[in-house]
């Protein structure tokens, strides 16, 4: 693959099901063109979702921060998607919009469906409940994949063709 063309995660979580929401959302990338490669619904359990919310995170944000995520991705389905496209990390990011939902803008997947402050949470002690998790970086949306899809569940395919297509 080259630098260009790249491969993201998407986690949907458990508030974009509950709400039912994931057509509207999964939408969005179909329209920009993102193939869609990989796909599955799973309760994850505590060991997959600390492997995903990794230390570094409690580095960065703190270890009480990890602990509400990890609560919050185990907490119900979610549904693990790999996307890709050209520099897609950076067009999925664009789409779904800032990490606080009150943060991001009309138009992102966020911006739309989603309002609550970091502060509301941390008063109430509760996850901001953001419907979207998406890779970073090319190294980030790497060691992701990894945690949630085996190799052989990502499937090469060109959209828009099948061996029954008259011409390509």
């Amino acid at each position: 693959m080259s630098d260009k063309l790249q491969r993201t995660l998407v986690l949907l979580k458990p508030d974009a099901i509950h709400r039912g929401i994931v057509g509207d959302i999964m939408h969005r990338f179909e329209r920009v063109g993102a193939k869609m490669v990989g796909l599955k619904m799973l309760v994850s359990d505590k060991d997959t979702a600390m492997n995903h919310y990794t230390e570094d995170i409690a580095k960065r944000r703190g270890e009480a921060v990890r602990k509400v995520l990890i609560e919050m991705i185990t907490s119900g389905p979610i549904i693990a998607i790999v996307y890709e496209g050209v520099e897609i990390i950076e067009i999925v990011r664009k789409l779904v919009g800032a990490t606080e939902p009150k943060a991001s803008a009309p138009g992102t997947i966020r911006g739309d469906f989603s309002h609550v402050s970091f502060g509301y949470a941390d008063t109430k002690k509760i996850p901001v409940m953001n419907l979207i998790h998406a890779s970073t970086s090319p190294e980030e949306a790497q060691a992701e994949i990894a945690v949630w899809f085996k190799p052989e569940e990502l499937v090469e395919h060109r959209p828009g063709y099948t061996k029954y297509t008259l011409s390509e």
